[in-house]
């Protein structure tokens, strides 16, 4: 059985593959493009773990690249294609949007179609709790309006559903969208507050707290999503039109400043030195996933707390710097 990982060398793709990896059943297969939007070499010694495994198979690719896609796509014949190959990152969006409509729109494109054409059996891909926009209501819930996104990252993952939709209800291509709450861990990105946070303190620098700290986030364990996006795979939408949206959250939101900051101070036995600073532009007070929808799907939910989630990040952070 054939899954291709779009995005394998970033951070929930590594993760993935190697969970995946561990499981016979499965050949995996992955394309990134390795682009600098971080240290490529947290890409490259994800992907040297990766290539450790025999049934593991890499490719340099950007699925902005149609024709090498296609090609890639026409070679594998994968029976289940897993997209989390995209442009990141909410505050890079407002100063860097062209590279946002190349990677999650026209990539996206590319994805559906070549996907189409081989006729896959599952298409699971990433879209974000940022869809939601600014909300009054939580938890939040697949059915709520997301027409206003706040940030064109989240604009760009909108439009990611509503093409999935249209693939799925013309051509059937079972598609399921995956809208993923603040996902941190080991391997994390250096560009997330869990990253920043904890190299800062640990080097005495001073940390950037916007909105004075006083956002609210459903942080989402690595292992979690994983785990979700798992059983997901042999779980297509049976409907008409084979489509279907689930939030991966925690479904317990956290103050930054009073949980989330003091459970990494606790940890590296540090206080903070903190700049406030005020709201940023295209960013939300308050994230809080409904999951029922995904629970009752797959019978799983989140089991990783915040504390034992930070703990591991700061374990893995000490022991990968040698700090």
């Amino acid at each position: 059985m054939k899954i291709l990982i779009t995005g394998c060398a970033g951070f929930i793709g590594f993760h993935l593959a190697e969970k995946l990896l561990n499981n016979n059943k499965f050949r995996v297969y992955g394309i990134d493009n390795l682009n600098t939007y971080y240290d490529v070499k947290l890409k490259q010694d994800r992907l040297k773990i990766l290539k450790k495994n025999i049934n593991f198979n890499f490719k340099k690719l950007d699925i902005s690249n149609f024709v090498k896609l296609s090609k890639n796509f026409e070679e594998n014949k994968y029976d289940y294609v897993i997209n989390l190959a995209a442009q990141a990152g909410v505050r890079y969006s407002i100063t860097n949007p062209d590279t946002y409509f190349e990677n999650n729109i026209s990539g996206f494109y590319n994805i559906l179609e070549v996907s189409k054409k081989i006729k896959i059996k599952h298409l699971i891909f990433a879209s974000t709790s940022s869809v939601y926009g600014e909300q009054s209501k939580w938890p939040l819930k697949e059915n709520f309006n997301t027409d206003k996104p706040l940030s064109f990252y989240a604009a760009t993952k909108k439009i990611n559903e509503v093409m999935a939709y249209s693939y799925s209800n013309i051509y059937k291509l079972p598609c399921t969208g995956l809208r993923f709450f603040t996902v941190y861990g080991p391997y994390g990105r250096p560009d997330m507050a869990l990253f920043k946070f904890v190299k800062n303190i640990n080097s005495a620098k001073r940390i950037k707290l916007y909105n004075n700290g006083n956002h609210y986030r459903d942080f989402t364990y690595v292992d979690d999503i994983v785990e979700s996006i798992i059983r997901l795979i042999k779980k297509p939408s049976k409907e008409k039109i084979p489509f279907e949206i689930f939030n991966i959250g925690g479904s317990k939101p956290h103050h930054l400043k009073k949980t989330f900051l003091r459970y990494i101070e606790k940890i590296l036995s540090k206080k903070a030195m903190i700049n406030n600073l005020p709201m940023q532009m295209g960013d939300i007070f308050k994230t809080h996933a409904d999951t029922k929808k995904l629970q009752n799907k797959i019978n799983y939910k989140p089991k990783t707390n915040l504390k034992n989630g930070i703990n591991n990040f700061i374990m893995w952070y000490k022991m990968y710097f040698k700090k």
